[in-house]
């Protein structure tokens, strides 16, 4: 049974997920100033934080789940560079930078929150 972090998680990572796509599309199709290889890393740590949260909820043991969500983790720190990059390099504008990042920071605190528990009670 998902613990209500769990349920939280996989939602805001998947939103992210959808988020990062669009995102995606727009620098590659639509943007004046097209971008295509920061926006590509940014896809790929952006939607791996939820892929690996998926793999973390049906993870075979506790060490599994803690290392998957340390994955989640750090996918989500490199898409925070990413981010930032865009916004310095002038392809996002920083009220699109703050609202990705405000996100990212959600997911970092929860993802971290939720190691935090795990670990605590495998120690007891």
């Amino acid at each position: 049974m998902k613990s209500a972090e769990e349920n939280i998680i996989q939602e805001k990572t998947f939103d992210f997920a959808v988020r990062i796509v669009k995102l995606y599309k727009y620098l590659t199709t639509t943007a004046t100033n097209k971008e295509y290889t920061l926006s590509k890393q940014l896809l790929r740590s952006g939607t791996s934080i939820g892929a690996n949260t998926e793999e973390a909820i049906g993870a075979t043991s506790t060490a599994d789940f803690i290392n998957k969500l340390s994955i989640a983790y750090k996918e989500a720190r490199e898409s925070r560079y990413w981010i930032r990059l865009l916004e310095k390099t002038d392809y996002l504008s920083p009220k699109e930078a703050d609202s990705l990042l405000t996100d990212l920071d959600d997911i970092c605190n929860i993802l971290a929150k939720i190691q935090i528990t795990t670990k605590s009670k495998s120690l007891k």
